[in-house]
Order: structure tokens, then sequence, then C-alpha cells
């Protein structure tokens, strides 16, 4: 079965930043879409189903933590990759990335090639990780097959 490109949503509120990451990005070989607030970037979510999201903290509607929270909890979604991007970089923030479910956090001013590396790297992590839940759900198929009585 052929890997499907990778998909990113970018989730920041200011045009700049987004151009700027969408420019880094260019070189990756995946599909990119885009939020500006907090509530765009959960409907994204659902619609357009990325394998991760370069969540920004302050954004309107809705905190990038308050998102990043939603997203980790919900059984259909907490496998997405979070790589929280951000200007906030106090050791409260950066606990309370974590404690709100992020998987990595980058501050900002971004650094490109630290920036397409931590992509690099989540989106293989998300890939074998989908494959080993896809394993898992067919061994207990040809379990269920072999005794139906289990």
């Amino acid at each position: 079965m052929a890997e499907s490109r990778s998909r990113i949503l970018i989730a920041d509120d200011h045009e700049a930043n987004v151009e700027l990451l969408e420019a880094y990005l260019a070189g990756l070989d995946c599909d990119v879409d885009i939020a500006t607030d907090g509530q765009e970037t959960l409907e994204k979510v659902a619609s357009f189903k990325p394998d991760l999201i370069l969540l920004d903290v302050m954004m309107p509607k809705r905190s990038g933590f308050e998102v990043c929270e939603q997203i980790k909890k919900n059984p259909e979604t907490r496998g997405i990759m979070i790589l929280m991007v951000t200007a906030l970089n106090q050791l409260g923030d950066i606990e309370r990335a974590v404690s709100a479910g992020t998987d990595d956090f980058l501050s900002k001013p971004v650094n490109k090639v630290e920036l397409i590396k931590r992509i690099e790297n989540m989106l293989k992590l998300r890939h074998v990780t989908d494959e080993l839940e896809r394993l898992r759900r067919y061994i207990q198929q040809v379990d269920r097959d072999r005794d139906p009585n289990a």
C-alpha cells in the first residue's frame, strides 16, 4: 500500500508567521492547511485530518493550550502530533504546554533547520504509530476469526 502524503495544519493568527511557516514547509512532500484561531483549528482537525499541527499558543477564540487539551482528550484525534510554536518561552509556559499534551515545543523565532527536522521526526513517529495500530487491529481480527468464542 502506498503511503499517503502527510498533512500539516498551521494554526496561527498572524499572517506573517503563517507565510514563513508555509515557506519553510515548501520543500516537504506534504499537504498544508491553515487555521487562524483556536475554534477554526478544531474544525480543520475534523475536516482536514492532519497528521501534525504547528500550533501557536496565543490565538483568538481558544488558546493553543485549550486546543491541544481538546485534541489529546479525544480518542479520535489524540494521535495527531502537536508541535507548539510560540513566542512564550518561560518555564511555566513550557510546563503548561506539556500538561496540555503537546508532543514538542519550539520557541519563536523559529530556526528552519530545527523546525524541518522536528517535523520529519514527528511525522515518522506518527506513521510508525499508525502502522502499529493497524497491525494490532489485524492481529485481533485474526485471533477472533480463529476462535469465534473468544
